[in-house]
């Protein structure tokens, strides 16, 4: 690699919003080498599995300008690595996030929660998935000719929803049911945003409770844009 210790820290900091000078990486040594071996023990295996695979092609971006050839049998040697990193990884899933409008705060909103939710990083996730929530439902609600109120909570957008969506929709009972549920939901994630999350100073919910928080409130997202695609016509 042709890193000298200023773009080293440029590339961890931009590829991956990570201050490979920090503390936490040196007790291996401080050379660039040692620093990246730390990471690799201490980080979770999404994250280094994503840092071995750019740091591999940005080798390979310098042996093609120098013309060189690979080694074959190092490369099988690294991605078995990396394949067996990905396979312990169990991240949540974001495919019920959706751009629903054309809106730059909402595109880097989601782009954020992407990011977290890569780095497998739920926890810092919940607060950003709220707020996402929150323009969601108000969205939902002002298809409809209505609106709400910028003080108003979570759980009371989703229940203004609800409430419109049973007045038009024909929705089996059961599903009615659960998503009425889901109210009480939102009022606990509203808790959970409130004082379990990055959005303040708090004590944050551990790894695998967030990652299940997260793919809870993603299940009702991910039924509730079947619904609008089908009352909406896509």
């Amino acid at each position: 690699m042709d890193f000298s210790d200023k773009t080293f820290s440029i590339y961890f900091d931009e590829e991956f919003g990570i201050d490979i000078d920090d503390e936490k990486y040196k007790f291996q040594g401080t050379s660039k080498g040692n620093r990246l071996r730390s990471l690799i023990e201490i980080e979770n295996e999404g994250i280094v599995s994503r840092i071995l695979r750019s740091l591999w092609d940005y080798r390979a971006s310098i042996l093609e300008k120098r013309g060189t050839i690979d080694d074959a049998s190092l490369s099988e040697l690294y991605f078995k690595i990396i394949y067996k990193l990905e396979g312990a990884v169990e991240t949540a899933n974001t495919d019920a996030l959706e751009n629903f409008i054309l809106n730059e705060t909402l595109d880097e909103l989601i782009a954020s929660i992407h990011r977290d939710i890569s780095a497998d990083k739920p926890q810092a996730a919940l607060d950003r998935l709220h707020t996402y929530c929150m323009k969601k439902f108000s969205h939902l609600v002002s298809l409809r000719g209505e609106v709400c109120n910028q003080n108003e909570p979570l759980n009371s957008r989703v229940g203004k929803y609800i409430k419109l969506l049973e007045n038009e929709t024909d929705i089996h009972e059961i599903s009615l049911r659960i998503m009425k549920s889901s109210i009480s939901i939102f009022d606990a994630f509203n808790d959970v945003r409130n004082n379990r999350s990055f959005a303040h100073d708090n004590e944050i919910m551990g790894l695998h409770e967030a990652r299940f928080i997260f793919d809870s409130v993603s299940n009702i997202l991910r039924f509730i844009r079947s619904v609008e695609a089908n009352h909406f016509g896509g």
